[in-house]
């Protein structure tokens, strides 16, 4: 990997900087590709002076795109939305431009990140986006590595979090169509782990790899979990997927909605590993435990705080 030139879209982002931290540790070179690169500068000192650049452009900015991808051995894609307007571009049009760009430049190893669930059948247009984007890098790069994560946590997601701060303010906590599917969250740095892995792994090229966690949980068993770690005892109720949709229609007019339409969508489907595909194990990963995590960030979610008393937290 020493002075390996790699460029990142989606560097900055919630996997993509954990992927950065990765590749700057093993001496990559890397140029991270942002909207707002300004916003990317708290990734340059996780490498040496001038290891990580980070380039102003979007993933639709075919001319900057062509010059940072000339003479660049790794293009990694690990953009991603959950604004609906978006889907298309950010997980369809724009990996299916960076993949025909990287096989024009003769890029040896392109890794694009997807997520388990992507079928062109699904409900979730956010799924049916993601399925459109895998077949079109492939078909302009069919050496490529797709990498499918369940749903990550870590930090910084955008799942336990959200879901904790609004346990902090509701007494009553909602289960979508009954709370009853199922989920297979991965760590954040298992999946960065595995994109890294994948590199210079023979056979991973044109592979495609199904990254989940040790276990499967319901979604009420992980609203469980999360209530036990912040101490908040709340009311768990289900809600039937229609009546939730209608709540998330008007949810969807807030400037950041806490639940949208589509999101009620993907959580009616299963989202765990399918059988047979490879994925952490393959690459030699040993899953990280879901509770070995949470109780490292979410503490600040608790009353009183990371030092405030364990207590028995029983959700009815």
């Amino acid at each position: 990997m020493k002075n390996r030139r790699v460029t990142i879209l989606g560097g900055a982002g919630f996997i993509g900087r954990n992927v950065v931290k990765r590749l700057a540790s093993r001496g990559a070179v890397i140029a991270v590709v942002s909207p707002h690169a300004v916003r990317a500068g708290f990734l340059r000192p996780m490498g040496d002076v001038g290891q990580i650049a980070t380039v102003d452009a979007s993933i639709s900015d075919e001319g900057t795109l062509i010059q940072l991808i000339d003479g660049c051995d790794t293009v990694i894609c690990a953009v991603g939305t959950f604004a609906a307007r978006r889907f298309d571009l950010i997980h369809h049009h724009g990996p299916a431009l960076l993949a025909r760009l990287a096989a024009r430049a003769g890029v040896r190893r392109l890794v694009h990140m997807s997520a388990i669930g992507a079928a062109s059948h699904s409900a979730s247009a956010y799924a049916r986006s993601k399925a459109a984007g895998e077949a079109a890098v492939l078909a302009a790069f069919p050496a490529a590595t797709i990498i499918r994560p369940s749903l990550v946590f870590g930090p910084e997601d955008d799942l336990f979090n959200r879901f904790a701060a609004m346990a902090r303010l509701a007494p009553v906590f909602p289960l979508i169509g009954g709370g009853n599917t199922r989920f297979q969250p991965v760590f954040v740095g298992d999946v960065a782990d595995a994109a890294i892995a994948t590199l210079d792994r023979p056979g991973s090229e044109g592979k495609i790899y199904e990254l989940g966690g040790p276990e499967v949980l319901t979604f009420r068993q992980l609203i469980e979990l999360l209530l036990k770690e912040i101490h908040r005892p709340r009311l768990l109720v289900p809600v039937p997927g229609p009546a939730a949709a209608v709540g998330a229609y008007f949810a969807e007019f807030l400037p950041d909605p806490p639940l949208t339409r589509d999101q009620v969508a993907m959580l009616q489907a299963d989202n765990v590993v399918t059988t047979g595909m490879p994925g952490l194990e393959a690459l030699g990963i040993v899953p990280t435990a879901l509770d070995l995590i949470l109780p490292t960030y979410l503490d600040r979610f608790r009353k009183g705080g990371r030092f405030a008393p364990v207590t028995q937290v029983h959700s009815r």
